[in-house]
């Protein structure tokens, strides 16, 4: 006896997602690996000046992505082979994120002075680093803070725009006078954003709470099938 169709379709969408799932894990495993092994970003995993805030958060990119694969592997499975034990196991992965994404959120809002402080100080110590020893490595991670913030140098001067002009964005016309400091893009990221960062994090928990859902409903549905076979 097969699945109702309502369970059908809750099969199918799983599959669905948990594919598209598995391929943003696979992308984000990739940037993670590219960032620990590209040949402008490894050195700054060498030495006792490697930076704390840069290599740890390439690592949790490393990890987060192989766990969204494991995730996406059992999902998929479990949905098209109406596999009770892969969509047990895929329910528990995706609780054990979800437990740690709330986490991550509590601590965040109450250490958020301590993050956008230890941030900073990673930022400035690159460039004075990049001004006394003109690395490769320490250019490159110049290059992807101030590119991805919009912002040039420690402070708003057009000396430090200037120091780093190989590494800040390109501007032109009136834009030039009012580059904006990486410190106070830094802040405005954690501040005036952070409501859009919160309301990203609850997307991503809601999505959660909805595929651990189906997947017990399916998985139950699987069971009772059997059980009337």
């Amino acid at each position: 006896m097969g699945l109702p169709g309502s369970m059908t379709c809750i099969k199918y969408l799983m599959f669905i997602f948990n594919l598209l799932f598995w391929l943003a894990g696979t992308g984000v495993f990739a940037v993670g690996l590219w960032l620990r092994f590209d040949p402008k970003t490894k050195n700054l995993f060498e030495g006792d000046s490697s930076p704390y805030v840069f290599y740890t958060g390439v690592y949790i990119l490393i990890a987060a992505g192989a766990l969204m694969m494991v995730v996406g592997f059992f999902g998929c499975c479990g949905a098209i082979q109406e596999s009770p034990c892969m969509l047990g196991l895929f329910f528990f992965f995706l609780l054990l994120i979800f437990a740690v994404e709330v986490a991550a959120g509590i601590w965040g809002f109450s250490n958020q002075s301590n993050v956008v402080h230890d941030i900073t100080q990673f930022y400035r110590q690159t460039y004075n680093d990049y001004k006394d020893t003109k690395q490769d490595a320490l250019k490159e991670t110049l290059r992807l803070i101030q590119q991805g913030l919009n912002c040039c140098g420690p402070s708003s001067s057009l000396e430090d725009s200037q120091v780093l002009e190989d590494t800040c964005p390109k501007k032109e016309g009136l834009d030039v006078l009012i580059t904006k400091s990486c410190p106070d893009a830094i802040d405005e990221v954690f501040n005036s954003k952070l409501h859009i960062i919160g309301g990203i994090g609850i997307g991503i928990g809601v999505i959660m709470i909805f595929g651990m859902v189906f997947s017990m409903m399916l998985c139950c549905a699987i069971r009772k099938t059997r059980e009337i076979v």
